[in-house]
């Protein structure tokens, strides 16, 4: 038990040691991802905030991944636009721990 307990306290430490990273991508949905055309709302930026209404996610989307962002309040104001992203990724839950947010340039 105790060899556990050291191994999971090493591996939180590695994971918070590596610092936060840069991602750039765009604030969608985790319903459409990278794809709103099925869902026939017009431009993206209204399909992403209908979608959050109806309970999903903001993420951001990469290109290939989408990352679910563990605040769900300023990336409202970002819908459907590309932004860069500081925080820490948890591999195992793809979520990140936003620490900002802002346009990307």
């Amino acid at each position: 038990m105790k060899r556990q307990i050291a191994v999971a306290m090493i591996s939180a430490a590695l994971m918070w040691a590596a610092g936060p990273q840069t991602f750039t991508g765009t604030i969608t949905d985790s319903m459409c991802a990278g794809d709103h055309k099925g869902m026939n709302m017009g431009p993206d930026d209204k399909c992403v905030t209908e979608c959050v209404k109806m309970g999903s996610k903001y993420v951001l989307w990469d290109g290939k991944n989408s990352y679910e962002l563990s605040d769900q309040k300023t990336p409202a104001k970002f819908a459907a636009k590309k932004v860069t992203v500081k925080g820490t990724l948890d591999e195992k839950t793809g979520t990140i721990r936003v620490d900002s947010i802002v346009a990307a340039k």
